[in-house]
């Protein structure tokens, strides 16, 4: 549990330890569940969309990974799978776009009505504030626009600048260096940084990870960073281990065949295990990095509303991609 003076404030905090200390007992317990991507799993619940969220749970611990673009997207389909999103206090936005902010005003506005705690605290990594000017003048970044309304409904912005275990076995991974050139980022915008106007390459991408004796759970928004660059920083700040799952979005849709490839090889080379590849991975990305990095069927899966991944047991592709 954090210590909050004050629940309008920005919070600065400085990064937990860089590497893992010896000794720490990995995760017993985690299940992920995806409440938004653009398929629906199942007939009987949730709706599609171009956004991404998901509710991690592990070891009785509960965190809400961005969510969603639309308003009431993350909302309803909690409800309709019967999911309790009010117990959860604590929410990763992975990076300032919309279709991973969206639903933050809403869930904790509604939310807030069974649990003030509920969504109280949102973890950022430095940068998902710097202003984002478009040619015409207006500002691009949508969460400025929003920052003040969360505040005003008592949230917390908890800005991270280095990894940080946010909880037993739980890292939210901070700002991901750039060792590889991976170009996962749309358009051409620019941003201010301490540097000056420069080029938009999402720079506050960020990932969440957990040690589990199987190996690292990597969960991402988009992986502006790269996937690649996202799961080798992980395994050099969490513990050297394979990765049990990568699951999110992973923006290689419009990757070609020779950037699949590599981006698979190295994927392998890391121990990839499982993949649930959810909004903007793609799903002709999906099948290519399930055959290029010698995965099952049941190993590489198109997320879907509902799927989900629990340690130990795999990933439930529910009915769409079984």
């Amino acid at each position: 549990m954090w210590l909050i003076r004050s629940l309008i404030v920005l919070l600065i905090l400085p990064g937990g330890p860089a590497v893992q200390p010896a000794g720490r007992t990995p995760v017993e317990t985690a299940r992920f569940t995806v409440l938004s991507t653009m398929l629906a799993g199942s007939p009987t619940g949730g709706i599609g969309e171009w956004g991404f969220s998901g509710l991690l749970e592990v070891d009785g611990r509960r965190l809400l990974i961005d969510t969603g673009m639309r308003a009431e997207t993350v909302l309803r389909n909690a409800e309709e799978l019967r999911v309790d999103l009010s117990t959860v206090e604590d929410v990763v936005l992975t990076h300032n776009h919309l279709d991973h902010t969206g639903g933050l005003i809403t869930l904790r506005r509604e939310l807030g009505k069974k649990n003030p705690k509920a969504l109280s605290r949102a973890h950022v990594a430095t940068g998902i504030f710097w202003s984002r000017p478009a040619p015409d003048g207006r500002e691009g970044n949508g969460l400025l626009r929003s920052r003040a309304e969360y505040e005003k409904a008592g949230g917390v912005f908890i800005e991270h600048d280095k990894p940080r275990e946010l909880s037993p076995g739980v890292w939210l991974l901070g700002p991901i260096p750039r060792v590889h050139p991976e170009r996962n980022i749309s358009g051409a915008g620019r941003v201010q940084s301490p540097q000056g106007t420069v080029e938009d390459t999402v720079p506050e991408d960020t990932a969440v990870v957990i040690n589990a004796k199987e190996g690292l759970i990597v969960i991402s928004g988009c992986a502006h960073a790269g996937i690649v660059n996202t799961v080798e920083y992980a395994r050099t700040i969490v513990r050297d281990a394979p990765i049990d799952a990568a699951i999110g979005g992973f923006h290689l849709f419009a990757l070609t065949d020779e950037q699949l490839e590599w981006t698979a090889g190295r994927l392998r080379a890391a121990g990839l295990r499982q993949l649930l590849g959810a909004h903007c991975t793609g799903i002709e990305a999906v099948f290519r990095i399930r055959q290029l990095a010698g995965l099952t069927r049941r190993a590489a899966v198109v997320a879907a509303v509902g799927s989900s991944f629990t340690l130990g047991k795999g990933i439930d592709p529910l009915q769409l991609a079984r």
